[in-house]
């Protein structure tokens, strides 16, 4: 029988330039509230941003809408692009994350920095999309946050993109804190996430 909504294979070409990064995207995905999406990486106590690879022969855009359908369960017609970073933002990943035999050239990520709005409903995401899930649980939350909970080697990164995204929130604006890395409590209250029927209602 022909499954009607069949998982999606995520695994695709990697790319890497001749510093050794890979082009990547992120995606900051905010509500009508500005309040922004965080997915639990599967089985770790750490909370991202969705964010992958670009493809060999796609743009940024299309890299992006593939990765939040892969990662969240979200199509084009439930978001609506508010924003991009202007330039690359780069990151090193440290020698001990990842395999051996897959670092000999390997440095780290470089990203284009996407802002969404979500125009469909919570409803709509889904962290089944993908038959390799990135994400085992999501919340929302407010837009400036500390960022202890995030893997520290993104953490100026992510830094980097909410500070030049904010421009697009007028109602952000001039509220930007002083990000700082001291201990703080953990923001994240872990909810398990379950998909759910997308509503019929209008």
């Amino acid at each position: 029988m022909e499954q009607s909504a069949p998982l999606k294979n995520c695994m695709g070409r990697i790319m890497i330039d001749r510093e050794g990064y890979r082009p990547n995207v992120g995606i900051i995905l905010t509500n009508a509230k500005n309040q922004v999406f965080w997915g639990k990486r599967i089985r770790q106590d750490a909370w991202q941003f969705p964010q992958g690879g670009i493809q060999h022969g796609e743009t940024p855009e299309q890299a992006m809408y593939r990765e939040l359908h892969e990662e969240v369960g979200l199509l084009s017609e439930h978001v609506q692009i508010l924003g991009r970073t202007r330039d690359w933002m780069r990151y090193d990943v440290p020698q001990s994350w990842g395999k051996k035999e897959s670092r000999s050239h390997y440095k780290g990520q470089k990203q284009i920095w996407f802002l969404l709005r979500l125009v469909g409903r919570d409803t709509d995401v889904c962290l089944r999309a993908c038959e390799h899930p990135e994400f085992d649980a999501w919340r929302w939350n407010d837009y400036w946050i500390e960022l202890d909970s995030v893997i520290e080697f993104k953490r100026d990164v992510y830094r980097s993109a909410l500070n030049e995204l904010a421009r697009y929130l007028p109602a952000l604006r001039n509220t930007a804190p002083q990000m700082q890395y001291h201990s703080r409590v953990n923001p994240f209250n872990q909810q398990e996430e379950k998909c759910q029927p997308h509503s019929t209602k209008p």
